[in-house]
């Protein structure tokens, strides 16, 4: 009996230290490892890739979409009254300075012109004869001056019957095309303002051309007076100019600038009114070209990227859009020589340490 008590002692005592050997001496299971494992990798720093910045002067390009207009444009009107009698212009008609457009009834003005000129001719044979005499004592000199200013008088007149003369043909104030003809062969046309009865056709001139554009506020300030501008039609021509007027006064309604480009257009293949996009050349800034991955919002909803400092913390730097491009964007705010995150920027935080390694310039241009 004893012994089977001793026995069953021994039993009890060895099962306890098999079960206390489980907490009391050192193993390795499955679970160990990798918990083991994870807290190495919890202390090893997140590996980022960076791309060295390098701040040059940039001309961004401000592109807007805009409407050709034609340089001048005027309503030829009759200056006196009378029929017409010639119209030697239709539309469509490219005209030269001076060149005839239409031709009105003579209405007694080549009358006007003899009697004047036979006025003048009158007068001064009298000055002459009475000039002849004053010399010679017979008339007092005084009279001199009341005959020339009658000769005088007498070519104002011939002047001005010879201004209403040459009235009577229309002609073109400069080169250019005949967009419209308003008024019929044989109309009876009287002497007002353009826009009335006398109005006979209207006239533009496409060589140069305009691409009107609005410009906002904030972008006003890049442009200047003769900057180079690229206008893209929508056959897609495309026609260097140069900007030709700013207005210094905004729109009431849009709050926006008139900007005219001016382009040559000798040939006349760029027709008023059609839609236009316009490339515009801003003033050079410093800036720099990265991925357009590489921007961040931070926690406020500021625009930035993040850098790796030289202690190999990240920080966030807030940036200012130059150019926004197609892969890459051209910003402003970076240090020269920062080395921006370029892979790995939302995975790390400001005050992170990270294992930073230069990325591929190719990958991350596509980015």
């Amino acid at each position: 009996m004893k012994a089977s008590r001793i026995g069953a002692v021994g039993l009890f005592a060895a099962a306890v230290a098999w079960i206390g050997s489980g907490y009391l001496l050192p193993h390795e299971t499955p679970e160990s490892t990798a918990a083991i494992s994870s807290q190495t990798a919890a202390e090893k720093p997140f590996r980022v890739s960076t791309m060295q910045t390098q701040v040059v002067p940039h001309s961004a390009r401000l592109v807007l979409s805009g409407r050709t207009m034609a340089d001048k444009k005027v309503a030829i009107a009759a200056r006196t009254n009378g029929v017409i009698t010639e119209l030697r212009v239709k539309r469509g008609d490219r005209v030269s300075k001076g060149e005839v457009l239409a031709v009105l009834s003579d209405e007694a003005r080549d009358a006007r012109v003899i009697e004047a000129r036979a006025k003048l001719d009158q007068k001064a044979r009298e000055r002459q004869a009475r000039q002849l005499l004053i010399e010679k004592g017979t008339l007092p000199r005084l009279n001199l001056l009341d005959l020339e200013s009658q000769e005088k008088a007498a070519e104002a007149a011939l002047a001005a019957a010879e201004a209403e003369l040459a009235r009577g043909q229309v002609t073109a104030p400069w080169n250019g095309i005949v967009n419209s003809v308003t008024a019929e062969l044989g109309q009876s046309m009287t002497a007002a303002v353009p826009g009335s009865a006398a109005e006979i056709a209207q006239l533009i001139s496409l060589d140069p051309i305009l691409a009107v554009v609005e410009v906002s506020e904030r972008r006003l300030h890049g442009l200047k007076i003769g900057s180079p501008a690229e206008i893209r039609l929508v056959t897609g021509d495309i026609a260097p100019g140069k900007i030709r007027y700013i207005s210094k006064s905004a729109s009431d309604t849009t709050r926006t600038y008139r900007v005219d480009i001016e382009a040559a257009n000798p040939e006349l293949k760029i027709p008023d009114g059609i839609t236009v996009e316009v490339a515009v050349s801003l003033e050079p800034r410093p800036a720099t070209e990265m991925p357009r991955s590489a921007l961040i919002f931070s926690a406020g909803g500021e625009l930035g990227v993040r850098i790796v400092r030289d202690n190999k913390t990240v920080a966030f730097v807030p940036v200012t859009i130059a150019e926004d491009g197609q892969q890459t964007m051209w910003v402003s705010g970076v240090p020269d020589g920062a080395q921006v995150i370029v892979q790995g920027q939302d995975f790390v935080a400001e005050g992170q340490v990270v294992d930073a390694v230069p990325a591929d310039s190719s990958k991350t241009a596509k980015k």
